[in-house]
């Protein structure tokens, strides 16, 4: 026993203690974790107004982000695109905020989608991001993104659909993206044949990535973002794919065993919400603040300009003039939230967002509608006008002329603001209790 003894010590001493892989050892795992996100789709923050949907925005993510590298410091942070949104003027100024904001976050690769270029190449060059797009024609974005942590390095590509490029039909438009796939599958198989942790960001579902390329060659796929609610992972092959969320609600994390060939030998995914639960991150503070003082900036801008427009009488008439021969109801009114939504926005510091005013007053953006809380006081809240439509002709027929929206059924009246995104759990039948009139 003695002599056996002696004989480990001997072989330890003699390896220096190494580890089985340093020591040339065969199935010597080495451990790594991704977290992965994709389509923000324009959302910087939650819109709050309902548990369901109070869920994401930058500054949980930045703080979940940074307790995660905190676990553990060698991550993989990558996303798959689809940051920014293009649906109305104010996101141009959200997009700008939500580039410096994931920026902050120190991404690793970020794949880049058709709505990314929304505003044009030059607009992505307001904060650092690592943009890729693996058949991008020129050198304007990069093709490959090789990141090591630790002892893994990974290779992360993105491949641009060119039959949804928005440009295409536009004449005279240059040729943004290459078509043939075949350059980026042999720089997928030559990144795979030298040990790299292989990463392809698609916005095409499983099926159309799988005719498209071979993904032999391919260790994470990443397919087209589900709505909202992250996809459950599966595995083709040696890929494992994966199907972020949109609307940054979530994180998607995949912890991975890489053997010895650089291949995925054992993996485990959870989806991590990002609930109010979720602290902001303290160091976006002063750029949630800058965000905020400017949109409060171009509101204020836009109520002058409305100021110097505005003529004539308005259509609507507030919830004072409808009590005269609706007392009952406007009792009723007065009983429910709708009637302090608009202290609601002042409570959260939002009175000057133009997306929260739209749905916590009457008429806003509308030919006389609010315009703000001095000049058009007697519009704050949800009203009888926000469901009915403006009642001024109602009112000075004397009920003889039906109200706008008169013949509408409930849930179209309800589904002006309680859509999917600011209301996730809306059902008429246990809502319409609670206003009932």
């Amino acid at each position: 026993m003695y002599k056996i003894v002696l004989s480990i010590v001997a072989i330890l001493l003699i390896t220096g203690f190494a580890s089985p892989r340093e020591a040339g050892a065969e199935n010597t795992a080495i451990s790594t974790r991704v977290v992965y996100s994709g389509n923000l789709d324009g959302e910087l923050e939650p819109c709050g107004c309902s548990e369901a949907g109070d869920l994401g925005g930058i500054l949980r993510r930045a703080s979940k982000i940074a307790e995660l590298r905190k676990e553990w410091p060698q991550l993989f942070l990558i996303s798959s695109g689809g940051l920014l949104a293009n649906a109305s003027p104010r996101d141009r100024l959200k997009s700008e905020y939500i580039l410096k904001g994931l920026s902050a976050m120190r991404y690793d690769a970020v794949g880049l989608q058709w709505r990314d270029l929304s505003y044009g190449t030059a607009f992505l060059d307001v904060a650092p991001l690592p943009w890729t797009a693996s058949n991008w024609n020129g050198d304007g974005v990069p093709r490959q993104r090789d990141i090591r942590h630790g002892e893994v390095e990974m290779a992360f590509f993105a491949w641009l659909t060119p039959e949804d490029s928005p440009f295409r039909k536009m004449k005279g438009s240059h040729q943004m993206v290459i078509d043939d796939p075949k350059p980026l599958q042999r720089a997928l198989t030559e990144a795979d044949r030298k040990g790299k942790l292989t990463v392809l960001s698609t916005t095409l579902p499983l099926e159309q990535a799988k005719a498209l390329f071979d993904l032999k060659a391919v260790d994470i796929l990443i397919t087209k973002s589900a709505y909202e609610e992250y996809g459950k992972p599966r595995q083709e092959g040696k890929t494992v794919v994966l199907q972020p969320g949109s609307r940054g609600m979530r994180l998607g994390m995949l912890d991975l065993e890489i053997d010895e060939r650089g291949d995925i030998g054992s993996w485990k995914h959870r989806v991590i919400p990002l609930p109010n639960s979720v602290p902001d991150a303290p160091f976006l503070k002063e750029w949630y603040e800058e965000y905020n003082a400017k949109v409060k900036a171009a509101y204020l801008a836009s109520v002058e300009e409305k100021k110097r427009r505005q003529s004539g009488q308005s259509p609507y008439t507030g919830a004072d003039a409808c009590r005269d021969c609706h007392q009952a109801a406007y009792d009723k009114w007065l009983e429910t939230p709708h009637s302090r939504a608009f202290a609601r926005l002042e409570e959260v510091g939002k009175s000057f967002d133009p997306d929260c005013i739209a749905c916590h007053t009457v008429g806003f953006e509308r030919p006389g509608g609010y315009i703000d809380s001095r000049l058009t006081m007697h519009l704050m809240d949800v009203q009888c006008e926000s469901c009915h439509g403006p009642g001024r002709k109602h009112m000075e027929a004397k009920g003889k002329e039906p109200t706008p929206h008169a013949h509408w059924p409930r849930e179209k009246i309800c589904r002006q603001c309680h859509t999917q995104p600011h209301s996730p759990q809306f059902d008429l039948n246990s809502y319409w209790p609670r206003i009932a009139h």
